[in-house]
């Protein structure tokens, strides 16, 4: 099927109507903000932050507490999201359903970063990046559910494309935040807080989002309401089939980046061979992947809309994640490492801007595009649950980075391969 075939939902409420208006400049801008802001919020900690305060805290369980962390924020991320997202659509404030989930989402999250740089112990550190997490989701997946409320399907690539290109210049900001700071972590935190709530002005003054009426609200009862968040596979195969994808490529991800500090410090070797530290590596690395990713996630989320067609682009584009995984895996070095990143951000970007075009058109009801959305989002946080306990035993046990980067190639290309089980997209 492709865009032109896909028809428009009918609809009581111009909330959860199928747009067909292409949506304006500012609104787009504002988009692209909030997910700058909530991803520099995540991957400053994420790349170099928590690994710095792990360190202060025990410089030989470094490894084990950042995995304890990241782990433990990811696993309430799972249930942040989803549930963030479904409030979402119930939620029927005069400025619509999805500006009051962004801005306290922010605020949330920005409080418990800042109150993350006095972590006195572990368990403190990894009960404020739970609520990091709690509140950057609770944004994450209202801002989300903005797309397909108000984004025509045939400028869905380009929209999304744009929105890729805001999360990895987020990441590109997180890093570059915790190179200045130069090992002081708790001014890094400081700073990430800030840049997530400048994120979300310009989108809570300039947006466009449709109130949803009270009496078209559907009726609360509890057990409707966790029952409905299991999407069944057999009855709505694309959306389980695009939620696999999406699982086995972040997983292959996020074992590629969840040691790259560390990677850089012990594979590499980066201090000794080229007189680099470890933390400013990062952020070269995260330069040139940034660039790539920003040049092919608008390249690419164009080019599915102008082709009426994603699962091609996908495919490519998650063989070619793989492919960077291979890259670091048998030439650790400097050289090695530059290639990986770029390789990576190529793969990446087109993979952002498409793949979540053809999401959005495989969502099963206009009513919960929140819920479901944030359902699919899960396939985003839990390989950060999932990826630290697989990477752990390849990097201590089995082989260290060599056979870490082998393992999340073959469960990237998995991904790619899986694509071609969905069948009512093009």
């Amino acid at each position: 099927m492709s865009l032109s075939d896909l028809p428009a939902a009918g609809s009581a409420s111009p909330a959860t109507a199928e747009p067909v208006r292409p949506v304006r400049a500012a609104w787009t801008t504002g988009v692209v903000l909030v997910n700058v802001g909530i991803n520099a919020a995540f991957f400053g900690p994420l790349q170099v932050l928590l690994g710095q305060q792990a360190a202060v805290f025990d410089e030989g369980q470094k490894e084990a507490i950042l995995a304890l962390v990241t782990g433990a924020g990811a696993a309430v991320s799972v249930v942040a999201n989803p549930l963030s997202g479904a409030l979402s659509d119930r939620t029927a404030a005069r400025r619509g359903r999805r500006v009051p989930w962004v801005v306290f989402g922010a605020v949330l999250g920005a409080a418990a970063l800042v109150a993350l740089a006095g972590a006195p112990n572990v368990a403190v550190m990894a009960l404020l990046w739970c609520l990091v997490q709690a509140g950057c989701n609770a944004a994450y997946a209202a801002i989300t559910a903005a797309i397909p409320d108000r984004v025509p399907v045939a400028q869905r690539g380009t929209v999304g494309g744009l929105a890729a290109m805001g999360q990895t210049v987020g990441i590109l900001l997180g890093a570059v935040i915790a190179a200045v700071v130069a090992g002081h972590f708790g001014l890094g935190y400081v700073l990430c807080a800030a840049v997530l709530l400048a994120g979300v002005v310009l989108y809570y003054r300039r947006n466009d989002d449709v109130a949803l009426p009270p009496g078209e609200r559907p009726p609360f009862a509890l057990a409707a309401f966790l029952r409905s968040f299991w999407v069944s596979p057999a009855r709505y195969p694309d959306f389980a089939w695009a939620w696999l994808t999406r699982l086995l490529v972040n997983i292959g991800n996020h074992m590629i980046t969840l040691y790259l500090l560390f990677f850089l410090t012990d594979a590499v070797r980066l201090r000794e061979t080229q007189g680099i530290e470890a933390e400013f590596g990062v952020l070269i690395l995260t330069g040139l992947y940034a660039v790539m990713v920003i040049i092919t996630s608008v390249i690419g989320g164009r080019l599915s809309d102008r082709m009426g067609r994603r699962k091609p682009l996908v495919i490519i584009a998650s063989a070619v994640i793989a492919g960077a995984a291979l890259v670091l895996a048998f030439d650790p070095t400097w050289p090695g490492a530059l290639v990986g990143a770029s390789v990576l951000g190529i793969g990446f970007g087109a993979y952002l801007a498409v793949d979540f075009a053809l999401i959005t058109q495989v969502l099963p009801m206009a009513l919960s595009r929140g819920k479901d959305l944030g359902v699919i989002n899960i396939a985003n946080s839990l390989p950060q649950v999932l990826a630290p306990l697989i990477a752990y035993p390849f990097v201590a046990l089995w082989g260290g980075y060599v056979s870490l980067y082998v393992a999340a190639a073959v469960i990237g290309l998995l991904g790619a391969v899986f694509v071609v089980k969905i069948k009512g997209v093009d």
